[in-house]
C-alpha cells in the first residue's frame, strides 16, 4: 500500500505546495487535490509549483470531470506536466460532483464519461484518438504517461471503472463496502476480459491523528455530508429496496442520508460545515480514519487485506502537519511491514 494526500487548493497557494512538499518528505506517493475552479484556486496551475519543488511525488486532480474542462485541453495540461516534470501526474476522474452543481449543472452520463476517459487517456499518452470526428494527436508530446482512476459509487459506474479505469477510487474507508465495491469493480473487468489484479483500488477518507474523538469527529464530519450527495443520486436512481436492503447498493451506504435536507457547496469539504449535522457520530467512525497511531494502523492493514493498493487522506481539519509527521513516523513503516510480512 502507498500513501496519498488529498489537499483543497485555498490561498494562499503556497500553504498548498508547503503541504504536498511535506507529504513528500514523509513518504506520500501522491498529492491529489479538489478541482473546483470556482469554489478554489487553480490545481492545475498549483501542480506545477508542487512538481517544480519537489522530485518524486505525483500530482493530479482528485476528481475531475468531463463538464467543466475540455477533454483536450485535460489532456494537453498532464502533457505539458509530464514533458516539464518527468511523467509525475495522475487523473482521478468521475461524472462531476462540486465543480458543475455549483453553476446549476448535472453530472455528465457514463457514455460521457467512458468517452472522456478515452479520449484523455490517449492523448496525454501521446497517443492518436479520433474526436469529434477528427483524428488527434499532439505532434509535440513524446513518451507522456498518464493513468486515468474512475471515481465511483453507483453499480453501473462501478462497473465502468471496472471496464476502463486503471483505477478505482472509493471516497470512504468503511471497511463492509470497500470489499463490495472492490469485488464490483473487478467482476466488471473480468467480465471484459481484463486482469481485475491489475487495476489499482484507492481508497480515500479524513485522516486525523488524535484522542479527542468530539473534535475529531466534528472537524470531519463534513465528510459524510459530501458522500451524501453521491448516496443521494444512487437512491434517487435505485431506490433503497423494498425490504430495506439497500437495493443494488449496500444498506449501510443508503440509510443515513434519511435525515439529510439540504446542502450548500460553499461550505464544502469544510470543517464545521453546517449542512452535515445529519451525519451520525457512527457513520464518521466508518468513513473516516480516525485516533492513534495504532487505531490508523489496525484499520488501514484491513484495507490492505481487502486489496487497497492507496490509502489517500484528506487534510480538511485543524491538525495537518502533525497528521502527516505521524503517518511519516509510524503509520506509513508500519504499513510497510505488514505489507512485506504478507508477501
Amino acid at each position: 500500500m502507498d500513501f496519498g494526500v488529498v489537499l483543497q487548493t485555498n490561498p494562499p497557494a503556497s500553504r498548498t505546495v508547503h503541504l504536498a512538499k511535506l507529504a513528500e518528505q514523509y513518504g506520500f506517493s501522491t498529492a491529489w487535490t479538489f478541482d473546483s475552479h470556482l469554489l478554489w484556486e487553480e490545481p492545475y496551475v498549483i501542480y506545477s509549483k508542487i512538481l517544480a519543488e519537489t522530485h518524486r511525488i505525483k500530482v493530479g486532480p482528485f476528481v475531475t470531470n468531463p463538464a467543466t474542462r475540455d477533454w483536450t485541453v485535460t489532456a494537453s495540461i498532464f502533457a505539458t506536466l509530464n514533458e516539464m516534470y518527468g511523467n509525475r501526474t495522475i487523473c482521478g476522474i468521475g461524472r462531476g460532483d462540486s465543480a458543475v452543481r455549483v453553476t446549476n449543472g448535472k453530472p455528465v452520463t457514463l457514455k460521457e464519461l467512458r468517452e472522456s476517459i478515452h479520449v484523455i487517456r490517449e492523448l496525454a499518452n501521446s497517443r492518436p484518438v479520433e474526436y469529434k470526428g477528427s483524428q488527434l494527436q499532439f505532434p509535440w508530446s513524446r513518451g507522456s504517461q498518464l493513468d486515468v482512476w474512475v471515481a465511483a459509487y453507483g453499480p453501473m459506474a462501478l462497473t465502468l471503472a471496472g471496464e476502463v479505469g486503471d483505477g478505482f477510487i472509493l471516497q470512504l474507508a468503511d471497511l463492509d463496502i470497500a470489499a463490495w465495491m472492490i469485488q464490483h469493480v473487478r467482476d466488471a473487468a473480468e467480465a471484459v476480459g481484463r486482469d481485475p489484479m491489475s487495476i489499482k483500488f484507492c481508497v480515500a477518507a479524513p485522516m486525523y491523528i488524535g484522542d479527542d474523538w468530539q473534535h475529531m469527529r466534528d472537524q470531519c464530519r463534513w465528510f459524510g455530508g459530501m458522500v451524501g450527495n453521491h448516496v443521494a443520486d444512487i437512491v434517487a436512481k435505485y431506490g433503497t429496496g423494498a425490504d430495506g436492503s439497500g437495493g443494488a447498493v449496500p444498506k449501510a451506504l443508503t440509510d443515513y442520508i434519511t435525515g439529510r435536507e439540504g446542502y450548500d457547496y460553499n461550505e464544502h469539504g469544510r470543517a464545521g460545515n453546517v449542512h452535515t449535522q445529519f451525519v451520525p457520530d457512527e457513520i464518521v467512525d466508518r468513513f473516516c480514519v480516525l485516533g492513534t497511531a495504532d487505531e490508523h494502523i489496525a484499520k488501514l492493514k484491513q484495507l490492505a487485506d481487502l486489496g487497497v493498493d492507496q490509502f489517500a487522506g484528506y487534510l480538511q481539519h485543524d491538525n495537518k502537519e502533525e497528521t502527516l509527521r505521524v503517518y511519516g513516523e509510524t503509520v506509513i513503516p508500519a504499513l510497510s511491514e505488514h505489507i512485506t510480512a504478507k508477501a
